[in-house]
C-alpha cells in the first residue's frame, strides 16, 4: 500500500531540507513525495530540484500562476499515486515511524478513513518548544462535530478513495482547507486519534498561522463550520437556528459555545470511553 506525501511549496526552500530528510528517514519505505510549487522564485524552485534530484521518489510539478493553497492542496490529492495521502509543510518534518504508525491502522482497520496524532511546536530551527496537548479521541459519528476546538490536527493522513467521495477540498479557501478536509472526510467513516508526537511544526515569520492571518484565519474555519452544517442539513445547534446564510464568525462560533462547558465535555467523554469499548 502506497503512501503520498502531499507537499504545497511557496518560497520556503530554506526550511526544506529538514522536511526532506524526515521523509526519508521513514521506517515505512512504500511512499512517494509530491511537491507541488505555488510559483515561487526561480532560486526557490531550483534549490527544491536539487534537494530531490538523486531519487525518483520525489516528484516535482509547478502550478502556472500563483494560485493559493486551497487549489494547490487539491491539485496535490489528484496527482497522487498512493492509497493514503498525508499532508506536509515544507517548513514542518515527519518524525521516522509517522508513516508506518498510520498505515498500521488502515491496514487493520478498514472502516477508518483517516488518522491523525499530535504535533510538537518548535521554534525556527525545529528545537521542540512543547505539544499540542488538545489532540484526543474524539467521538465518531456525532453530526455536531465540527472540531472546534480543535483536536484533530497534525499528521493527518486519509484515505483518497474515500475523499473521492466527497465534495472534496474547497479550491476558494485561502486559509482553513485543511479544516474543510478533516471534516468532510469526518462525514464518510470513522477516524482515529494515534496517541503519539509525529509532527513537527516550525514556528517563524513567514508562516501562514504565526502572522496577521490570524483573524482571517478565524474567519475561513467559521465559514467552513457553516458550509458544514449546512452540507449535513442542520438546521438548530442546542436549540439555537442555525442562520440560512452566513453572517460572521461571532455567530457560528457563538452557537458552539456550549460544546466548552462541563455538561457537555462529561457526555462527551462517555461517549468516547462507549465507543473504544463496543467500536
Amino acid at each position: 500500500m502506497k503512501f503520498s506525501i502531499l507537499i504545497a511549496h511557496y518560497n520556503n526552500a530554506h526550511f526544506f531540507k529538514d522536511c526532506f530528510e524526515s521523509i526519508l528517514q521513514q521506517t515505512y519505505t512504500d511512499w512517494e513525495a509530491i511537491i507541488l510549487d505555488d510559483a515561487s522564485s526561480e532560486s526557490e524552485k531550483k534549490m527544491i530540484r536539487e534537494m530531490i534530484s538523486g531519487d525518483k521518489r520525489f516528484k516535482f510539478f509547478e502550478n502556472e500562476k500563483n494560485s493559493g493553497v486551497g487549489v494547490t492542496k487539491s491539485k496535490l490529492i489528484e496527482l497522487a499515486e498512493g492509497e493514503i495521502c498525508g499532508f506536509l509543510d515544507p517548513d514542518d518534518a515527519i518524525n521516522p515511524t509517522a508513516i508506518q504508525k498510520c498505515m498500521e491502522i488502515f491496514q487493520t482497520k478498514k472502516n477508518t478513513v483517516l488518522t491523525y496524532s499530535r504535533f510538537m511546536t518548535c521554534d525556527q530551527n525545529l528545537k521542540p518548544i512543547s505539544p499540542f496537548r488538545s489532540a484526543m479521541q474524539v467521538p465518531n459519528g456525532d453530526p455536531y462535530f465540527f472540531n472546534f476546538p480543535i483536536q484533530i490536527a497534525h499528521f493527518v493522513t486519509f484515505r483518497k478513495a474515500v475523499y473521492e467521495q466527497t465534495e472534496k477540498m474547497n479550491p476558494d479557501l485561502k486559509i482553513g482547507e485543511d479544516q474543510d478536509l478533516y471534516l468532510k472526510m469526518y462525514e464518510k467513516g470513522k477516524v482515529q486519534f494515534i496517541n503519539d508526537t509525529n509532527y513537527l511544526y516550525r514556528t517563524h515569520q513567514g508562516g501562514i498561522s504565526q502572522n496577521d492571518n490570524k483573524k482571517k484565519s478565524h474567519e475561513y474555519f467559521a465559514q467552513v463550520i457553516f458550509n458544514t452544517m449546512k452540507r449535513r442539513g442542520l438546521t438548530t445547534i442546542n436549540g439555537q437556528k442555525i442562520p440560512d446564510h452566513y453572517t460572521g464568525a461571532d455567530e457560528i462560533f457563538g452557537l458552539l459555545q456550549y460544546q466548552h462547558k462541563l455538561p457537555f465535555r462529561i457526555k462527551k467523554k462517555i461517549k468516547i470511553t462507549l465507543q473504544s469499548i463496543f467500536g
